[in-house]
């Protein structure tokens, strides 16, 4: 397997927070300085030369006010200055949500750096060696990607006192060098950390430190809140840091202790909503006494299927043996099942029948009155059984999911996390498997054998099963641990040698594979599915294949709920590599399911607390202060919101009770806002931007995505009677289509329209720049009076010049836009080299803008030209009926009614209350034969991403004009809620449909969207 990687518009946000701050800075490739400062003259040959960052030219009032165009156009507070630490005079802080790819983005922030100023001296500073050979392997897994974008890569080593000639090739080459070192390297007494402030004979009686410090480097910190302390006192590692001299310092987490200078937020709440993470599930456990009875009953599941036997649950009772003990045992029941019967008539159970088994709420009913939940125990169980409960969910969790993405080429990992080292590794035992281990195998063992009974015998199911019986017990698990302190041993029993570093496992091969081979570990061939873990994993490891975690350690103050499953939420991959992002199915794929030993509700709560927390520099009120100066794009470009506007709209939100008296954005907006029918402005200023600005109202509103139940969701069963329907074979012939798209225009016509719209619509605002030469930063704030005033420099000591950016710094102007607009250079040289000559001097005024703005316009116009001149054609492949079983996602059921008469699959989960209706009056209509919510993976191809249409309906000839109808359900029909991607893809399906009647020779398909069933009777002709 090959890691693939794309530029993400996300993650270049993030790049361009950090570029755009030195936006002035005059380029340089580097500058030449004498490595051996003992050697006078500098050596003929140059052969002890080094090339050391530039310094950076811009003053302090200049970066500051880059720094607050960066936070405007983000949204975030100000800074009053640039605060300094002691690593260095410049430190900013970029926000990134676990999972989200913070390495890759500071990877490419140093190669944009590289490409934009010429600076290639960095060193990456880790808290531990885990961390560290994440990074490095996140650096050598990039760097074709890399190399295709930049033409160059970062060139990286990993700092060790005794390859000290890396260092020299640090210092001396040109190209970007990166050095990655873990704080432990220079911050430890030992005589190997020391060695870096040593003078050295075998380094020609240098100090390591001068030698780095020379460079100038800049410094990227990895976890800061690892390194820094808790702020009231500078730490040692912090202190420590300062002796890199570094240009300025860039620090990289999701959960900052400390902030200095922030320039980017993505936070929990961001990648939720932008889809960048997996969702959450969560399976906890509860106990429910049962009334009048002491009997022992654990609900561990409700499962639906065919038949009338059907839905059924799975539980765990006590069982009475043969001339044995009592033991326990699961096993499915349904209505009707006498407890005491099943249990070997054990008294407890005596008069115990279940009444009801109820799948859309996750219950069943006993006869005694007693409902129990799914989770749910009715004693209170040791802690021993209740991790034996856990490891069994994990195993059942990690099958159902295996099962669902084993078609699809994506390997499912699922994540232990325990307090003891010896509950997984017990080197007293001769098969050194600790009680964990041992229950693990007896539970897989048991499950596997049910899971294959109750797989299908479809091929898809077939072939997984090959899999799943081609993987032994003892194949399947494995662990890293750092040391076991107790024993003095690692996973593997050997002895840890005295002075070996802490955190480094003696077992090479699970080492390897956990932390440093993220391929093999990602692919069939590997059998290693179920990963145990300590504390060394907790933090700085992660893949993006674990689904499952199971939480079988003791709660503590020091590891949080989204510290820990931040290690599994990245988005998944497949064997080719390919990320699975697609928005249309990217959090049916990607679910995180976390087994836990608290109560659903307690966990989520728990979960959600901390994350409120970890928001609390967002913006929650609405004032007009808040609204003064945000960014907007209008149809003549990018314009700030002036304080008429912001009181007229903070006026009209009090107006319409949309903020409550503390400025909280209230519910009923909300459902405004989702209906459509928010209230007209009255004021002329803010008519016309209106639906420009609510976007700024809905990121006051802190709306925390909710963990759903994991056990809810189920695999909806097929109804093969109307599956097998004539009406609907009917339909689904006509509809089963696979299609690709072309679209022919003159180029002539696109260069002719962006052109037009640049001559028309470019604004790009007057920017200049005070470069000062020959005069460290340092030097410079030494002289920077209070916050506010002026900034005084002595202007015998400083060589000052006005320039504009465009003067000074080297741009690859075609380029840029032609990555931002995914155009040919060609063509983007063809619409600036015919603009008016007033336009294309715009550049040297603001050339970030001029080329935001630029490429902006000409997407605009792209995305007009593309829809206006789409043509589809039907290809003869076609999708196989599987389609409807396969890869199909569980579904929560408690957004589904009771089984349906009419519908292709048993049961139907709605989104909405017009979704709900609509399934009713279909099921409920005498006009209606059959219909189905259409599966996930039929789709069709627009250019702004695949398209998947809600419903595909058979109606009764003679009852309707269109017989066969396709229906896109919406709440609203006003324009205003089908705008952007959305109403193109919509136009895009409208094309498909037609190009389908016309291969056909007659219109046997209708497509539309519809707001209720009504709608639907009118446009099919009832």
């Amino acid at each position: 397997m090959k890691l693939q990687f794309k530029v993400q518009r996300y993650q270049t946000e993030a790049v361009d927070a950090v570029v755009e701050v030195f936006t002035g800075q005059p380029y340089a490739d580097g500058v030449k300085y004498r490595i051996d400062p003992g050697q006078r003259p500098m050596p003929t040959l140059l052969e002890d030369a080094g090339l050391r960052n530039s310094e950076v030219a811009l003053r302090v009032p200049q970066l500051l006010k880059n720094v607050h165009a960066v936070q405007q156009a983000r949204g975030l507070t100000p800074s009053k200055d640039l605060v300094r630490s002691p690593a260095a005079s410049i430190n900013l802080d970029v926000e990134m949500e676990t999972g989200t790819g913070k390495t890759y983005v500071y990877t490419k922030t140093i190669m944009e750096l590289h490409k934009r100023y010429g600076w290639s001296k960095y060193i990456v500073v880790v808290p531990s060696i885990a961390i560290r050979e994440g990074v490095k392997k996140s650096f050598d897994i990039t760097a074709e990607h890399f190399q295709q974008l930049y033409g160059t890569k970062p060139r990286t080593f990993v700092y060790n006192s005794s390859r000290l000639h890396e260092l020299e090739r640090f210092s001396s080459d040109s190209g970007v060098q990166v050095m990655i070192i873990n704080i432990q390297a220079f911050n430890a007494t030992g005589a190997d950390a020391r060695r870096i402030y040593d003078v050295l004979d075998d380094f020609q009686s240098r100090k390591p430190i001068d030698v780095i410090a020379a460079n100038r480097p800049i410094l990227i910190i990895d976890e800061p809140q690892k390194i820094e302390g808790d702020g009231k006192k500078a730490s040692k590692s912090l202190q420590a840091l300062g002796r890199f001299n570094a240009l300025f310092a860039l620090r990289y987490s999701a959960t900052h202790k400390i902030e200095r200078t922030k320039v980017h937020r993505l936070d929990a709440l961001d990648a939720y909503n932008q889809k960048l993470v997996k969702r959450i599930a969560v399976r906890g456990i509860t106990v429910k006494g049962l009334a009048g009875s002491t009997a022992y009953l654990y609900v561990d599941g409700l499962e639906v299927g065919k038949g009338a036997d059907f839905p059924k649950a799975r539980v765990e009772l006590e069982v009475q043996t043969k001339g044995g003990p009592i033991t326990r045992r699961t096993m499915r029941v349904q209505k009707g099942s006498r407890l005491h019967d099943l249990s070997g008539e054990i008294e407890a159970y005596k008069n115990l029948v279940v009444v009801d088994v109820d799948a859309n709420r996750d219950i069943i009913e006993l006869s005694n009155g007693d409902i129990i939940t799914a989770g749910q125990v009715t004693q209170d169980v040791t802690d021993d059984a209740k991790r034996r409960i856990q490891i069994r969910e994990v195993i059942r969790a990690h099958l159902d999911k295996e099962r669902e993405l084993y078609a699809q080429g994506i390997k499912v990992l699922s994540l232990f996390f325990i307090d003891e080292v010896a509950k997984y590794r017990d080197y007293s035992r001769e098969d050194t498997l600790g009680d964990y281990a041992r229950v693990f195998e007896e539970e897989y063992e048991a499950l596997v054998a049910d899971f294959l009974n109750q797989l299908d015998l479809d091929e898809a199911s077939k072939r997984y099963r090959e899999h799943l019986e081609s993987i032994p017990v003892g194949k399947t698990h494995q662990g890293y641990f750092s040391i076991d302190k107790k024993t003095g041993r690692s996973i593997d029993g050997s002895i840890r040698k005295t002075g070996e570093a802490a955190g480094q496992s003696d077992d090479v091969d699970a080492y390897d594979l956990i932390l440093k081979d993220k391929e093999r570990l990602l692919s069939f061939e590997e059998p290693v599915r179920f990963i145990w873990s300590h504390s060394a994993l907790r933090e700085g490891w992660d893949n993006p294949n674990v689904f499952v975690m199971g939480m079988l350690k003791k709660s503590d103050n020091t590891t949080t709920r989204r510290q820990e499953i931040g290690r599994g939420l990245r988005l998944s991959v497949d064997q080719h590599g390919e990320r699975m992002d697609k928005p249309i199915t990217v959090h049916d794929i990607n679910e995180l399911t976390v087994v836990t030993d608290e109560s659903y509700t307690a966990f989520v709560t728990a979960l959600q607390k901390e994350i409120v927390e970890s928001l609390s520099a967002r913006p929650r009120k609405a004032s007009i202060n808040y609204f003064l100066g945000k960014p907007i794009v209008t149809d003549s470009g990018t314009s700030v919101i002036d304080e008429a506007v912001a009181q007229a709209l903070y006026n009209h939100l009090v107006r319409n009770n949309y903020i409550d008296d503390s400025g909280l954005v209230t519910h009923a907006y909300k459902e405004a806002r989702a209906a459509g029918t928010l209230a007209v402005p009255t004021s002329d200023a803010l008519k016309p931007i209106i639906d420009l600005v609510w976007p700024l109202v809905d990121a006051l509103y802190l709306e925390l995505p909710t963990p759903t139940d994991g056990r809810k969701p189920k695999r909806i069963p097929l109804n093969q009677e109307n599956f097998a329907k004539k009406e609907f074979q009917e339909l689904w012939g006509r509809i089963n289509h696979k299609a690709v798209y072309q679209v022919q225009f003159d180029s002539a016509e696109l260069i002719g329209k962006c052109i037009a719209a640049l001559d028309k619509s470019l604004n790009v605002s007057v920017m200049q720049y005070v470069v000062q030469k020959g005069v460290q930063l340092a030097a410079l704030e030494a002289e920077q009076v209070a916050a506010g005033d002026a900034f005084k420099v002595a202007t015998s000591r400083v060589e000052e010049s006005t320039l504009s950016a465009g003067s000074t710094v080297q741009y690859d102007l075609l380029g840029e836009i032609a990555e931002k607009t995914q155009l040919t250079r060609r063509t983007c040289a063809a619409v600036l080299t015919g603009v008016h000559p007033g336009t294309f001097a715009k550049f040297k005024q603001n050339p970030e803008q001029f080329i935001t703005e630029s490429a902006r316009l000409i997407n605009e116009q792209k995305a007009t030209v593309i829809v206006e001149h789409l043509a589809y054609d039907p290809l003869d492949d076609r999708y196989d009926s599987s389609i409807f079983t396969d890869n199909q996602t569980a579904q929560d059921l408690s957004r589904a009614g009771d089984k349906l008469k009419k519908s292709v699959y048993e049961y139907v989960v709605t989104d909405s209350k017009v979704e709900r209706s609509f399934v009713t009056e279909l099921d409920t209509s005498d006009e209606v034969v059959v219909y189905t919510k259409l599966p996930r993976g039929f789709f069709i191809p627009t250019p702004v991403g695949d398209y998947n249409p809600d419903w595909a309906i058979a109606f009764r000839e003679g009852k309707v004009k269109h017989v066969y109808f396709v229906a896109e359900t919406k709440g609203s029909m006003s324009t205003l809620q089908l705008k952007g991607v959305e109403e193109a893809k919509i136009e895009c399906a409208r094309k498909f449909f037609q190009s389908l009647n016309q291969k056909a020779g007659a219109e046997e398909v209708t497509y539309d969207v519809v707001s209720d069933y009504d709608a639907l009777l009118q446009l099919v002709g009832a």
